[in-house]
């Protein structure tokens, strides 16, 4: 449910590339004939607009703009799709939501636990994050609506305890809509929004340290909106909470290519992120390798329950994902970093579906 979002967010690309082109044409329509610039200068502050409304890297930045698409901005909306993907993970894997013949009240429920684990619980962890990392974000990216002074700090708060306050109110409210006798929901959502502070804020900040930051990042990304679907709609067992927080481990991968955009900011603040502790030529293998193979450990666990058709599917799902490191990644981490994540990410994330629905039609797990 919760996440301890990364500083600028792990996906800064590939979540939000449907989203930047549907926002950009509708941002040029609206200009004014008399208004418009040549064509290369609109498209460059079209998508320079949709980027700091996304919370992307490389967004421009503008002392006009509303206090709503601040706050927006702050909540990172790039980094949502992830936890839906999750979500819908957890409730295939639940094995009780049949998609084509759900009433109308189980997607009410569905779509409440989509909302919670993104926009709401994601924006807070953001939103908190961002907090925090001010020092660092006026080093790699000044135009934030923090370190630009476009925000103040009460209102930075107001927005961290609404939503942490509503996330919590929502996942309450789902374990009452589903009669459950255990808040499973609430005891998710709680330990995200925990996982959030201890990952941005002193004394803890696990994201000094690549290995507790990057894992807590993964996991917050796969395990807790994965069991935050399934408590709504099943149980979980602790088969289930150990093979996700397995899978986590993959995200460690997918955390370490995020640092490659902030390694002049991480040496100087101090902070030990995997390109800084290892340098930039082995941690360019270390994310790939480390992704990738959790993900075949995942293809082996499937043919071992006896799922080999969902198993082919996760590994045909591999196979691009290794394609994108070897002839992006690897070739240049540091230019290529969100077009790597952009073009791979969406493999690995109906990779996790795929796994999840083979656990949902599996009888005995």
């Amino acid at each position: 449910a919760g996440s301890a979002g990364s500083a600028s967010g792990v996906v800064d690309a590939g979540a939000a590339s449907m989203l930047m082109g549907v926002a950009a044409v509708g941002a040029a329509s609206l200009l004014p004939r008399s208004a418009r610039r040549p064509r290369s200068v609109r498209r460059a502050e079209e998508k320079g607009a949709v980027q700091q409304l996304l919370g992307m890297k490389g967004a421009g930045e503008t002392d006009d703009t509303p206090l709503w698409k601040i706050r927006l901005q702050l909540c990172k909306p790039v980094t949502w799709p992830p936890l839906i993907f999750g979500v819908i993970a957890g409730v295939c894997a639940s094995g009780n939501f049949d998609w084509s013949q759900a009433s109308g009240e189980d997607y009410a429920k569905f779509l409440t636990c989509v909302i919670l684990s993104g926009p709401v619980l994601v924006g807070y962890t953001q939103t908190l994050n961002d907090w925090y990392d001010k020092d660092l974000d006026a080093i790699n990216e000044p135009y934030r609506p923090i370190p630009s002074g476009r925000i103040t700090e009460e209102q930075v708060w107001q927005q961290i305890y609404i939503l942490g306050g509503l996330g919590l109110s929502m996942a309450a409210a789902l374990d009452i809509w589903q009669g459950h006798s255990f808040p499973t929901v609430f005891a998710v959502a709680v330990v995200g929004c925990f996982m959030a502070y201890i990952y941005s804020a002193p004394p803890l900040k696990l994201k000094q340290n690549w290995i507790s930051g990057c894992y807590a990042l993964g996991s917050s990304y796969i395990a807790l909106p994965w069991l935050a679907g399934q408590c709504t709609f099943g149980q979980v067992t602790p088969e289930i909470i150990a093979l996700t927080l397995w899978y986590s481990v993959a995200a460690v991968g997918i955390a370490i290519v995020n640092d490659f955009k902030s390694v002049e900011g991480d040496r100087k603040l101090g902070l030990s992120s995997a390109p800084v502790v290892f340098g930039i030529d082995t941690a360019k293998y270390m994310a790939p390798v480390i992704k990738d193979s959790v993900q075949l450990t995942i293809v082996a666990y499937l043919l071992y329950i006896g799922e080999w058709p969902y198993a082919l599917g996760l590994f045909c799902l591999i196979l691009p994902q290794v394609y994108f490191a070897k002839t992006l990644f690897i070739e240049n981490p540091i230019e290529n970093d969100v077009k790597y994540q952009g073009s791979s990410l969406p493999f690995f994330s109906i990779g996790t579906i795929v796994a999840a629905s083979a656990i949902g039609n599996n009888p005995f797990h």
